[in-house]
């Protein structure tokens, strides 16, 4: 079933996947100065987003708002925008990537605060 919870473990199956070879290319090269984007992409994209799928697998009601969209589309975004953000500040490029996927990634998770405090987790009972 392809509901919001799927599209977060999507995400997140896809963010572990690129971190996993990207973590493996640093370590055959041996340069790990992508290492904080790295770990953002593995905490943020992984982590992050799998706990989200979770929340919405397990608490049905919640994933089928218009927020629970918003919500992934928000965390998506953030992902998409902070982990080249650092890569480029890293680089010793501009921050405003990484200042704007921060500020997404910290506006998904009041959202996911919101949520979880207006419905509660688990399905509800009749």
């Amino acid at each position: 079933m392809r509901n919001i919870a799927f599209y977060f473990f999507g995400a997140a199956v896809l963010c572990v996947t690129v971190g996993m070879f990207w973590g493996i290319q640093m370590g055959i090269v041996h340069d790990h100065t992508m290492a904080p984007a790295h770990a953002h992409l593995n905490l943020v994209g992984w982590t992050t987003m799998g706990l989200f799928g979770l929340y919405y697998t397990v608490t049905p009601g919640a994933a089928e708002t218009m927020l629970a969209k918003v919500h992934f589309a928000l965390a998506a975004l953030g992902v998409l925008c902070l982990v080249p953000g650092i890569a480029m500040s890293v680089s010793g490029g501009s921050e405003g990537l990484a200042i704007v996927g921060s500020l997404l990634t910290a506006g998904s998770m009041l959202i996911f605060l919101v949520t979880v405090f207006r419905n509660g987790i688990g399905r509800k009972t009749a």
